[in-house]
């Protein structure tokens, strides 16, 4: 396997030349990024064995669309997350965006991936408190994502809902009338669209560049039963402090042609083949602008409603574990005689 940073240093030079007048500067941020990660232009630390070896270990860059770091970071918040669980069945709700608003979305990214999470949630939020299967206040979380399993710009929100929430006066807790049905998909999406259309009316330059058709069609909401919530938590820990892409999946890099390893919806393996330009470009178009928050919580899951988790656990009666921070690295063992090493100095980074 290739890693991606090799694959930048051999084709950055050439698309930065080409489109260096049209690259955002998170792109080009992104990109010093990786290419400085595990560098000594980081700095680091010395570490030295008693046999007389030397180890050089050099600091991360810390960037979310770095494929070799955030791994820490995810337990971290995985740990997190699993702490809110309750012992409920649990959702993933899809939000999708129709394929006539991509082109805006990506031009402007910071006001539509707000608008996206707020409106996805805000329509989850209407639902459950008028729906007659649960007339509730609920809590959620939401997790955007834009790339498929291949790298093509699909922006789309996943969040994950328990089955029931807190009644209008704040003081029960209501469970589904239909403990097999949630809430109706096609009422969702409805309601996400009309959100959504308000909320770019503040931005007429955005609303004037999509099609008026759009907003007659039928949208898309996914509704999924996910069991304790468990298995779909790790599986978007996996996108919260991680790029959209890992080195691993590289498979052959030709001068010319990238080659990349994915799997489709029934895990069987595929491979795309792209010009080395159209690969970094398929990539770049998933690092976010600058700052902004890819996980965003809703309702009484969100860290304003304190007191609201605080009744909802008195309410279930249920206990929450304790949280495990995550075990500091041991020091390096060295190759040659496998003892650990002895730390010996830290090493300065790079001056600009």
């Amino acid at each position: 396997m290739i890693a991606l940073a090799e694959v930048l240093r051999r084709h950055w030079p050439a698309y930065e030349q080409q489109f260096g007048a049209r690259l955002l500067p998170s792109h080009k941020r992104a990109v010093q990024a990786l290419l400085s990660c595990h560098t000594p232009s980081l700095g680091g630390h010395l570490y030295r064995c008693d046999c007389g070896r030397f180890h050089y270990s050099y600091h991360s860059c810390h960037h979310r669309a770095c494929p070799q770091c955030g791994h820490a970071h995810t337990e971290l918040w995985l740990q997190k997350r699993r702490r809110q669980l309750l012992p409920l069945p649990y959702y993933l709700v899809t939000f999708t965006v129709p394929q006539e608003l991509r082109a805006s979305f990506r031009t402007h990214q910071t006001f539509c991936y707000d608008a996206l999470l707020r409106q996805s949630a805000g329509a989850l939020l209407d639902g459950a408190r008028a729906h007659k299967n649960l007339r509730a206040h609920i809590g959620l979380l939401a997790l955007l994502q834009t790339w498929t399993r291949d790298l093509r710009y699909h922006p789309h929100v996943h969040c994950i809902v328990p089955a029931g929430g807190l009644s209008t006066d704040g003081l029960r807790w209501l469970r589904p009338k239909d403990a097999d049905y949630f809430l109706p998909q096609r009422v969702l999406a409805a309601r996400f669209r009309t959100r959504l259309k308000a909320a770019l009316c503040s931005q007429p330059a955005i609303l004037a560049q999509i099609p008026s058709r759009v907003w007659q069609a039928d949208w898309v909401v996914d509704v999924q039963k996910v069991g304790n919530g468990q298995a779909v938590l790790k599986y978007l820990g996996a996108y919260m402090y991680r790029s959209a892409f890992s080195s691993q999946k590289i498979v052959a890099d030709e001068g010319q042609f990238i080659t990349f390893a994915w799997r489709d919806n029934q895990k069987r393996q595929r491979t795309t083949r792209l010009k080395a330009q159209a690969f970094l470009h398929r990539y770049l178009q998933h690092v976010l602008p600058k700052g902004f928050q890819r996980v965003r919580y809703f309702g009484w899951l969100s860290p304003a409603a304190r007191k609201r988790w605080e009744r909802i656990v008195a309410l279930l009666d249920c206990n929450v574990p304790a949280l495990k921070l995550p075990a500091q690295l041991p020091p390096p063992e060295c190759p040659v005689c496998q003892r650990p090493m002895i730390w010996v100095a830290r090493l300065p980074r790079a001056p600009p």
